[in-house]
């Protein structure tokens, strides 16, 4: 698959997956015939470090002759697939992306292959001073969880339609699949470029919102019936704490260079990378980070992103709630934006 597919689908933390069986011939490191390892388990460790070196964002920082000999080492014995795992998610684990892990058949089937048709914190409502308020939860799992979140989530910014002003509180955004949650604010995000992928070479691609919809590289991602707004250039204050992490971080880069946009809230949890999803031939999955987020203006992101206005919330106070501060200092920007001023005006009159 050509890196340039492959950055398109970039999965899991924050994209959809795509799901490969693991290919390529095995490195000569591992053929050492006193490391008390069968051949197919051998084997089967082998394919992963290729993929691992093939594919990782940090295969360039990484001493792979070292890590091999390293795996090896600890995986003296091993008879079976099961018996690479805890080397494996080691391994990953020394990759030092931050994001990268591995589930064994059992994880892999739980997280995976669930389905899930009504989502806790996937709200939307009218505030009583003009704005509109939206929060998105994580979301992992079947193509019929993405469609059910995507219709609970459009059908949620339809019920604040006509705000002069945005809140997209991404503080419980966990991550998951970053195209549902694109799907879902297009029409608030507006049309044109919302950021991207660069993987360890350069190598970039692309999102973007065209009619409200989400497209990676100029494709379609589906859910290509998006409802207009009636405001879409409309001022957004983007809420994110700690929780907000991996794809709820690509929804945050998205809106990272949009015109009257500020963020407020606590710096993300710091995973603002893409990750491919690559199923094994004994039903593990092999989850690897390939590419760092972009924003529209090209700036890349690694690390917790900080907002602009930085409010601690009280640990005792709803999120959401009269008395949450995060949001308190979102309404209070949006006020002054010119459209909002109008709008207050006019409801004051």
């Amino acid at each position: 698959m050509a890196r340039k597919r492959l950055l398109r689908l970039a999965a899991l933390g924050v994209a959809v997956g795509v799901l490969l069986p693991v290919a390529g011939s095995a490195s000569g490191l591992l053929q050492d015939p006193d490391d008390g390892m069968s051949p197919g388990a051998r084997t089967y460790l082998t394919k992963v470090l290729d993929l691992m070196e093939q594919q990782s964002v940090m295969r360039h920082r990484v001493d792979w002759a070292q890590l091999r000999r390293r795996v090896l080492e600890q995986a003296h014995g091993a008879r079976t697939a099961s018996d690479t795992y805890g080397v494996i998610a080691w391994a990953l684990n020394s990759l030092g992306d931050g994001h990268s892990f591995f589930l064994d058949p059992q994880q892999s089937g739980a997280r995976l292959g669930a389905t899930t048709l009504s989502f806790e914190g996937l709200t939307g409502r009218a505030l009583e001073d003009g704005l509109g308020y939206v929060s998105l939860p994580q979301v992992q799992g079947t193509q019929q969880t993405y469609d059910a979140y995507v219709r609970q989530g459009r059908a949620a910014v339809a019920t604040a339609d006509g705000a002069c002003g945005w809140i997209v509180d991404l503080r419980d955004d966990r991550g998951g699949n970053m195209w549902p949650m694109l799907a879902v604010l297009g029409p608030v995000l507006g049309d044109g470029p919302a950021g991207g992928f660069v993987d360890a070479d350069g190598n970039r691609s692309t999102w973007s919102i065209q009619h409200g919809n989400a497209y990676a590289d100029g494709e379609p991602v589906g859910w290509t019936d998006s409802e207009p707004i009636t405001r879409s250039a409309a001022p957004v204050a983007v809420l994110t704490g700690h929780r907000t992490g991996s794809s709820g971080e690509a929804v945050a880069v998205a809106f990272r260079g949009r015109a009257d946009t500020r963020f407020f809230g606590e710096p993300t949890y710091g995973v603002p990378t893409g990750n491919m999803v690559y199923h094994l031939s004994d039903g593990a999955t092999l989850v690897l980070t390939t590419a760092d987020d972009v924003d529209r203006a090209g700036r890349t992101y690694n690390a917790p992103i900080r907002p602009d206005e930085e409010v601690v919330n009280d640990p005792a106070a709803a999120v959401g709630g009269d008395r949450d501060r995060v949001l308190a200092a979102a309404r209070a920007w949006l006020h002054q934006q010119p459209g909002c001023q109008r709008s207050r005006g006019s409801q004051a009159g």
